[in-house]
């Protein structure tokens, strides 16, 4: 189900909390925001976030944004105050591995049916970033760029995000050559330089083009 509560508006300058307060106003609380981060990567995993934010002013977290927006230490430091202010929150990796075997888009679905089965407080209704995901088991909307206009897709998006970020450089101490630290196991010039000097290593993504052509180049030199 993907329609939005019976009588209730967004004003377009209600501001980041907009959604959950008209949601509020229907009696739909609690509210969650998923999000994933990852997705466009060649490397690593897939990280879905979810976040159900407290009502009031305990759930405004200062300096919430899209994760894309923040700089590194801004991302931190919100991330320390969602996980202390939440309701409840979760994330969940899908390896790459997984990925491959699923399609990203299936993945992706996936591990955002996952981070919001695992939260501790079982929401009412569910808000998604540009897309709709059938099979949350709530009532759910699709918010285009909802990490910029969403309080608890943007706390979502941190949450994954900073999840993931930390994983990849935990994956730069097993393959330094990858430098997985600096570009997230995105498709930079640079990561593409020491894929095609390197070859793949397993956390590399085989349904991405220039991952295949990487790994078939190695192999034909071989």
């Amino acid at each position: 189900m993907t329609v939005f509560a019976k009588g209730s508006t967004i004003r377009r300058d209600a501001g980041l909390y907009g959604y959950e307060r008209a949601l509020a106003r229907a009696e739909l609380t609690p509210v969650a925001g998923v999000d994933e981060a990852g997705r466009g990567a060649c490397a690593g995993p897939l990280v879905a976030g979810a976040a159900i934010l407290p009502p009031g002013k305990r759930g405004e977290i200062p300096g919430l944004a899209d994760s894309k927006l923040l700089t590194p230490a801004r991302r931190e430091q919100c991330y320390d105050k969602i996980v202390d202010r939440a309701l409840a929150w979760a994330a969940v990796a899908i390896p790459a591995a997984e990925c491959d075997r699923l399609g990203m888009h299936v993945a992706n679905i996936e591990a955002l049916r996952r981070a919001l089965a695992r939260l501790t407080v079982r929401p009412a209704y569910a808000l998604t970033d540009g897309f709709t995901v059938d099979g949350l088991g709530v009532p759910t909307l699709a918010v285009w760029k909802g990490d910029r206009v969403c309080a608890s897709i943007a706390a979502a998006s941190i949450i994954a995000k900073v999840t993931r970020d930390r994983m990849m450089a935990d994956l730069h101490g097993r393959w330094p050559e990858y430098d997985f630290a600096s570009h997230k196991g995105y498709c930079t010039p640079e990561h593409d330089e020491t894929l095609n000097a390197y070859g793949p290593c397993p956390e590399h993504r085989r349904r991405f083009i220039n991952v295949r052509e990487a790994e078939a180049a190695r192999t034909s030199s071989a």
